[in-house]
Protein backbone atom coordinates (compact mmCIF):
# COMPACT_ATOMS: atom_id res chain seq x y z
CA UNK A 1 0.00 0.00 0.00
CA UNK A 2 0.71 3.25 -0.79
CA UNK A 3 1.95 6.20 1.98
CA UNK A 4 0.10 9.90 1.02
CA UNK A 5 0.59 13.29 2.42
CA UNK A 6 -1.59 16.17 1.00
CA UNK A 7 -0.45 19.49 0.63
CA UNK A 8 -1.95 22.83 -0.77
CA UNK A 9 0.61 25.35 -1.29
CA UNK A 10 0.74 28.78 -4.08
CA UNK A 11 3.16 29.61 -6.60
CA UNK A 12 2.48 32.77 -6.90
CA UNK A 13 5.39 34.68 -8.61
CA UNK A 14 6.05 37.81 -7.29
CA UNK A 15 6.80 36.36 -4.18
CA UNK A 16 10.06 35.93 -5.90
CA UNK A 17 10.73 39.34 -6.39
CA UNK A 18 11.37 41.71 -4.07
CA UNK A 19 8.71 43.80 -1.92
CA UNK A 20 8.70 47.05 -4.24
CA UNK A 21 7.43 45.25 -7.02
CA UNK A 22 4.94 43.21 -5.12
CA UNK A 23 2.30 45.24 -6.15
CA UNK A 24 3.50 45.45 -9.93
CA UNK A 25 -0.07 43.96 -11.31
CA UNK A 26 -1.87 46.55 -9.39
CA UNK A 27 -0.02 48.98 -10.77
CA UNK A 28 -0.41 47.90 -13.92
CA UNK A 29 -3.92 47.22 -13.77
CA UNK A 30 -4.02 50.97 -12.73
CA UNK A 31 -2.93 51.97 -16.00
CA UNK A 32 -5.90 50.93 -17.99
CA UNK A 33 -8.09 53.75 -19.34
CA UNK A 34 -10.71 51.92 -20.33
CA UNK A 35 -11.09 51.00 -16.25
CA UNK A 36 -13.54 54.07 -14.53
CA UNK A 37 -11.38 55.54 -12.71
CA UNK A 38 -13.93 56.10 -9.40
CA UNK A 39 -13.19 52.24 -9.45
CA UNK A 40 -8.92 53.70 -9.68
CA UNK A 41 -9.25 55.70 -6.73
CA UNK A 42 -7.98 54.23 -3.92
CA UNK A 43 -10.71 56.13 -1.54
CA UNK A 44 -13.39 54.29 -3.05
CA UNK A 45 -11.66 50.81 -2.18
CA UNK A 46 -12.24 48.97 1.04
CA UNK A 47 -10.51 49.40 3.96
CA UNK A 48 -8.07 46.18 3.68
CA UNK A 49 -6.85 47.95 0.60
CA UNK A 50 -6.68 51.21 1.46
CA UNK A 51 -4.22 50.03 4.52
CA UNK A 52 -2.53 47.92 2.31
CA UNK A 53 -2.23 50.49 -0.54
CA UNK A 54 -0.82 53.02 1.88
CA UNK A 55 1.30 55.92 0.69
CA UNK A 56 4.03 53.51 -0.14
CA UNK A 57 2.14 51.09 -3.10
CA UNK A 58 1.68 48.22 -1.30
CA UNK A 59 5.70 47.82 -0.20
CA UNK A 60 5.13 47.58 3.28
CA UNK A 61 2.10 45.03 3.28
CA UNK A 62 4.12 43.34 0.49
CA UNK A 63 6.73 42.83 3.55
CA UNK A 64 4.22 41.69 5.53
CA UNK A 65 2.01 39.23 3.33
CA UNK A 66 5.85 37.68 2.19
CA UNK A 67 6.22 37.07 6.15
CA UNK A 68 2.83 34.85 6.07
CA UNK A 69 3.60 33.06 2.68
CA UNK A 70 6.87 32.23 3.85
CA UNK A 71 5.23 30.98 7.31
CA UNK A 72 3.03 29.03 5.31
CA UNK A 73 5.44 27.23 3.17
CA UNK A 74 7.54 26.75 6.02
CA UNK A 75 4.99 24.59 7.39
CA UNK A 76 4.19 22.50 4.37
CA UNK A 77 7.89 22.06 3.70
CA UNK A 78 8.34 20.78 7.16
CA UNK A 79 5.69 18.33 6.74
CA UNK A 80 7.43 17.40 3.37
CA UNK A 81 10.47 16.65 5.05
CA UNK A 82 9.01 14.61 7.94
CA UNK A 83 6.83 12.49 5.61
CA UNK A 84 10.26 11.90 3.71
CA UNK A 85 8.21 10.98 -0.08
CA UNK A 86 9.29 8.76 -2.55
CA UNK A 87 8.28 11.26 -5.03
CA UNK A 88 5.75 14.30 -5.37
CA UNK A 89 3.20 14.82 -7.74
CA UNK A 90 1.96 18.10 -8.70
CA UNK A 91 -1.21 19.67 -10.09
CA UNK A 92 0.00 23.29 -11.40
CA UNK A 93 -1.61 25.29 -14.35
CA UNK A 94 0.40 26.03 -18.11
CA UNK A 95 -0.13 29.79 -18.72
CA UNK A 96 0.58 29.51 -22.41
CA UNK A 97 4.12 28.37 -21.16
CA UNK A 98 4.86 24.68 -22.33
CA UNK A 99 1.52 24.19 -24.35
CA UNK A 100 0.32 26.93 -26.75
CA UNK A 101 -1.46 26.57 -30.10
CA UNK A 102 -0.08 23.54 -31.12
CA UNK A 103 -2.30 21.53 -28.18
CA UNK A 104 -4.25 22.50 -25.33
CA UNK A 105 -4.86 18.85 -23.28
CA UNK A 106 -6.76 19.52 -20.61
CA UNK A 107 -5.04 17.43 -18.60
CA UNK A 108 -0.99 15.95 -19.03
CA UNK A 109 1.26 14.00 -16.89
CA UNK A 110 4.57 15.79 -17.59
CA UNK A 111 6.65 12.37 -18.14
CA UNK A 112 10.35 13.91 -17.84
CA UNK A 113 13.90 12.98 -17.10
CA UNK A 114 15.99 15.26 -14.46
CA UNK A 115 15.16 18.54 -16.04
CA UNK A 116 16.92 21.91 -16.27
CA UNK A 117 14.68 24.54 -15.74
CA UNK A 118 15.29 28.45 -15.64
CA UNK A 119 13.85 29.94 -12.32
CA UNK A 120 13.13 33.27 -12.53
CA UNK A 121 11.86 33.42 -16.35
CA UNK A 122 8.51 35.40 -15.24
CA UNK A 123 10.23 37.95 -13.39
CA UNK A 124 12.87 37.96 -16.11
CA UNK A 125 10.12 38.61 -18.34
CA UNK A 126 8.60 41.50 -16.06
CA UNK A 127 11.95 42.75 -16.00
CA UNK A 128 11.70 42.28 -12.18
CA UNK A 129 15.14 41.11 -10.12
CA UNK A 130 14.54 37.82 -7.74
CA UNK A 131 14.79 37.99 -4.39
CA UNK A 132 17.75 36.57 -3.58
CA UNK A 133 20.06 38.66 -6.02
CA UNK A 134 20.91 35.75 -8.33
CA UNK A 135 21.55 36.49 -12.29
CA UNK A 136 19.20 36.07 -14.75
CA UNK A 137 19.70 32.88 -16.68
CA UNK A 138 19.98 31.27 -13.28
CA UNK A 139 19.45 27.18 -13.45
CA UNK A 140 18.64 24.12 -11.52
CA UNK A 141 17.19 21.02 -12.07
CA UNK A 142 14.41 19.35 -11.27
CA UNK A 143 14.32 15.91 -11.06
CA UNK A 144 12.22 13.45 -12.44
CA UNK A 145 10.65 10.18 -12.16
CA UNK A 146 9.67 8.94 -15.57
CA UNK A 147 8.92 5.54 -15.06
CA UNK A 148 6.79 6.49 -12.08
CA UNK A 149 4.74 9.07 -14.28
CA UNK A 150 4.11 7.00 -17.51
CA UNK A 151 2.60 4.16 -14.69
CA UNK A 152 0.45 6.69 -13.70
CA UNK A 153 -0.52 7.41 -16.61
CA UNK A 154 -1.36 4.42 -17.71
CA UNK A 155 -3.58 3.60 -14.71
CA UNK A 156 -5.53 6.37 -14.91
CA UNK A 157 -6.07 6.27 -19.05
CA UNK A 158 -7.38 2.47 -17.94
CA UNK A 159 -9.59 3.82 -15.27
CA UNK A 160 -11.45 6.24 -17.44
CA UNK A 161 -9.77 9.71 -17.60
CA UNK A 162 -8.42 10.80 -20.76
CA UNK A 163 -5.25 12.19 -20.33
CA UNK A 164 -1.72 13.32 -22.43
CA UNK A 165 1.68 12.64 -21.37
CA UNK A 166 4.68 14.39 -22.31
CA UNK A 167 8.38 13.21 -22.33
CA UNK A 168 10.36 16.05 -23.18
CA UNK A 169 9.06 20.27 -23.04
CA UNK A 170 8.58 21.94 -26.05
CA UNK A 171 12.31 23.16 -27.47
CA UNK A 172 11.48 27.27 -28.06
CA UNK A 173 9.71 27.63 -24.15
CA UNK A 174 11.01 31.10 -22.52
CA UNK A 175 10.84 29.14 -19.41
CA UNK A 176 9.38 26.39 -18.00
CA UNK A 177 5.79 26.36 -16.76
CA UNK A 178 6.36 28.70 -13.48
CA UNK A 179 3.39 26.80 -11.64
CA UNK A 180 6.29 23.68 -11.01
CA UNK A 181 9.31 25.56 -11.15
CA UNK A 182 7.69 27.97 -8.02
CA UNK A 183 6.63 24.80 -6.35
CA UNK A 184 10.30 23.74 -5.86
CA UNK A 185 11.74 27.24 -5.47
CA UNK A 186 8.77 28.30 -2.61
CA UNK A 187 9.40 24.76 -1.04
CA UNK A 188 13.32 25.25 -1.01
CA UNK A 189 12.77 29.40 0.01
CA UNK A 190 16.14 29.47 1.74
CA UNK A 191 18.06 26.87 -0.06
CA UNK A 192 17.53 28.17 -3.79
CA UNK A 193 20.42 26.52 -5.69
CA UNK A 194 20.60 23.58 -4.11
CA UNK A 195 19.57 20.63 -5.07
CA UNK A 196 15.31 20.16 -3.87
CA UNK A 197 16.11 16.18 -2.51
CA UNK A 198 12.87 14.74 -4.28
CA UNK A 199 11.62 13.95 -7.55
CA UNK A 200 8.91 15.59 -9.16
CA UNK A 201 6.18 14.55 -11.31
CA UNK A 202 4.34 18.18 -12.95
CA UNK A 203 0.76 17.23 -13.86
CA UNK A 204 -0.63 20.09 -15.96
CA UNK A 205 -4.11 21.24 -15.55
CA UNK A 206 -5.57 23.79 -18.38
CA UNK A 207 -6.93 25.77 -15.54
CA UNK A 208 -6.83 28.99 -17.76
CA UNK A 209 -9.58 27.40 -20.59
CA UNK A 210 -11.11 30.21 -22.66
CA UNK A 211 -8.67 32.19 -21.61
CA UNK A 212 -5.20 30.36 -22.28
CA UNK A 213 -5.09 31.37 -26.30
CA UNK A 214 -7.11 34.51 -26.12
CA UNK A 215 -5.55 36.44 -22.96
CA UNK A 216 -1.83 34.11 -23.71
CA UNK A 217 -2.27 33.16 -19.98
CA UNK A 218 -2.22 36.62 -18.25
CA UNK A 219 -3.68 39.68 -18.21
CA UNK A 220 -6.07 41.57 -21.00
CA UNK A 221 -6.45 44.95 -21.01
CA UNK A 222 -10.10 46.04 -20.96
CA UNK A 223 -10.30 47.59 -24.43
CA UNK A 224 -10.09 43.80 -25.67
CA UNK A 225 -12.90 42.73 -23.08
CA UNK A 226 -14.95 45.32 -23.70
CA UNK A 227 -15.18 44.94 -27.70
CA UNK A 228 -15.66 41.25 -27.21
CA UNK A 229 -12.85 38.42 -27.18
CA UNK A 230 -12.39 35.67 -29.24
CA UNK A 231 -12.43 33.24 -26.83
CA UNK A 232 -11.47 29.49 -26.37
CA UNK A 233 -13.30 26.38 -25.50
CA UNK A 234 -13.15 25.84 -21.60
CA UNK A 235 -11.23 23.59 -19.83
CA UNK A 236 -11.95 20.65 -17.86
CA UNK A 237 -14.99 20.91 -15.30
CA UNK A 238 -14.30 21.33 -11.88
CA UNK A 239 -16.02 17.77 -11.41
CA UNK A 240 -13.51 16.46 -13.50
CA UNK A 241 -10.60 17.68 -12.43
CA UNK A 242 -11.59 15.96 -9.28
CA UNK A 243 -12.34 13.22 -10.97
CA UNK A 244 -8.48 13.27 -12.63
CA UNK A 245 -7.49 13.80 -8.89
CA UNK A 246 -9.73 10.63 -7.76
CA UNK A 247 -8.07 8.40 -11.00
CA UNK A 248 -4.33 9.38 -9.64
CA UNK A 249 -5.44 8.42 -6.06
CA UNK A 250 -6.61 5.07 -7.13
CA UNK A 251 -3.35 4.72 -9.06
CA UNK A 252 -1.76 5.17 -5.79
CA UNK A 253 -3.33 2.98 -4.07
CA UNK A 254 -1.14 -0.51 -4.50
CA UNK A 255 1.75 1.47 -5.71
CA UNK A 256 4.38 0.36 -2.53
CA UNK A 257 5.77 4.45 -2.27
CA UNK A 258 5.67 7.70 -0.21
CA UNK A 259 3.86 9.92 -2.10
CA UNK A 260 3.06 13.47 -1.59
CA UNK A 261 0.21 15.52 -3.97
CA UNK A 262 0.51 18.96 -4.39
CA UNK A 263 -1.96 21.66 -5.52
CA UNK A 264 0.09 24.49 -6.48
CA UNK A 265 -2.38 27.41 -6.89
CA UNK A 266 -3.57 30.38 -5.58
CA UNK A 267 -7.26 30.96 -5.17
CA UNK A 268 -9.00 33.75 -7.42
CA UNK A 269 -6.82 36.43 -9.06
CA UNK A 270 -7.47 39.65 -9.29
CA UNK A 271 -6.57 39.88 -12.88
CA UNK A 272 -9.11 37.65 -14.17
CA UNK A 273 -11.93 39.05 -11.87
CA UNK A 274 -13.75 40.72 -14.72
CA UNK A 275 -16.40 42.06 -12.65
CA UNK A 276 -14.18 43.70 -10.13
CA UNK A 277 -12.07 45.51 -12.89
CA UNK A 278 -8.90 43.24 -12.27
CA UNK A 279 -8.74 45.66 -9.07
CA UNK A 280 -9.60 42.40 -6.30
CA UNK A 281 -9.80 38.72 -6.11
CA UNK A 282 -13.03 37.62 -5.61
CA UNK A 283 -12.85 36.75 -1.68
CA UNK A 284 -16.35 35.90 -1.06
CA UNK A 285 -16.33 32.84 -3.32
CA UNK A 286 -12.98 31.97 -1.80
CA UNK A 287 -14.21 32.36 1.67
CA UNK A 288 -17.08 29.90 0.65
CA UNK A 289 -14.98 27.17 -0.80
CA UNK A 290 -12.44 27.60 1.59
CA UNK A 291 -15.22 26.94 4.29
CA UNK A 292 -16.10 23.94 2.57
CA UNK A 293 -12.89 22.74 2.34
CA UNK A 294 -12.06 23.01 6.24
CA UNK A 295 -15.83 20.93 7.03
CA UNK A 296 -14.92 18.35 4.60
CA UNK A 297 -18.00 19.41 2.15
CA UNK A 298 -16.87 17.67 -1.24
CA UNK A 299 -20.34 18.43 -2.96
CA UNK A 300 -19.89 21.91 -2.47
CA UNK A 301 -16.70 21.70 -4.47
CA UNK A 302 -18.06 19.42 -7.58
CA UNK A 303 -20.95 21.36 -7.78
CA UNK A 304 -19.55 24.04 -9.28
CA UNK A 305 -19.51 24.57 -12.80
CA UNK A 306 -16.75 26.20 -15.14
CA UNK A 307 -18.75 29.25 -15.36
CA UNK A 308 -18.48 29.60 -11.64
CA UNK A 309 -14.76 29.03 -11.48
CA UNK A 310 -14.41 31.86 -14.54
CA UNK A 311 -16.92 34.20 -12.87
CA UNK A 312 -15.07 34.30 -9.71
CA UNK A 313 -11.15 34.46 -10.88
CA UNK A 314 -10.70 31.12 -9.49
CA UNK A 315 -9.29 29.46 -12.90
CA UNK A 316 -6.31 28.07 -10.95
CA UNK A 317 -8.11 26.50 -8.08
CA UNK A 318 -8.72 23.91 -10.54
CA UNK A 319 -5.30 22.07 -9.60
CA UNK A 320 -7.14 22.11 -5.86
CA UNK A 321 -9.82 20.13 -7.41
CA UNK A 322 -7.40 17.21 -8.47
CA UNK A 323 -6.01 17.23 -5.29
CA UNK A 324 -9.59 17.46 -2.95
CA UNK A 325 -10.61 14.47 -5.23
CA UNK A 326 -7.25 12.58 -4.51
CA UNK A 327 -7.96 12.95 -0.95
CA UNK A 328 -11.36 11.64 -0.96
CA UNK A 329 -10.39 8.93 -2.85
CA UNK A 330 -7.63 7.89 -0.53
CA UNK A 331 -9.45 8.69 2.82
CA UNK A 332 -7.14 11.54 4.17
CA UNK A 333 -8.50 14.41 5.90
CA UNK A 334 -7.27 17.84 6.98
CA UNK A 335 -4.92 18.73 9.62
CA UNK A 336 -3.92 22.04 8.60
CA UNK A 337 -5.00 25.01 6.97
CA UNK A 338 -4.37 28.72 6.77
CA UNK A 339 -6.08 31.49 4.85
CA UNK A 340 -4.07 34.83 3.59
CA UNK A 341 -6.50 37.34 2.54
CA UNK A 342 -5.19 40.10 0.06
CA UNK A 343 -7.01 43.00 -1.72
CA UNK A 344 -3.65 44.77 -3.75
CA UNK A 345 -1.77 42.06 -4.33
CA UNK A 346 -3.56 40.08 -6.66
CA UNK A 347 -4.41 37.15 -5.27
CA UNK A 348 -5.70 35.05 -1.84
CA UNK A 349 -3.26 32.44 -0.71
CA UNK A 350 -4.28 29.31 0.81
CA UNK A 351 -1.68 26.33 2.63
CA UNK A 352 -3.16 23.02 3.33
CA UNK A 353 -2.17 20.13 4.65
CA UNK A 354 -3.68 16.15 4.51
CA UNK A 355 -3.09 13.45 6.60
Amino acid sequence: MAEVLGLGITHYPMLAAKDPFMANLMKMVLTDPDIPAERKDPANWSALAQEEWSDDQGTAAAGRHRKALLAGLSTCREALDEFDPDVVIVWGDDQYENFREEVIPSFCILAYPDTEIDPFGVLEVLSVPNAWDLPNGQSFVMRGDQDFAKKIAKDVLTNGVDVAYSYEPRPDMHHFPHAFANTQIFLDFENVGKRFPYPIIPMAVNCYGEHVIARRGGIAPFSEILKGEDLDPPGPSPKRCFEFGQAVGKSLHNSGKRVALVASASWSHAFLNDKDWHLRPDTEADRALYDSMVAGNFDDWTSKTVTDIVAAGQHEMLNWFCLLGAMKELGLTLDWSEFVETEVLNSNKTFAIYR
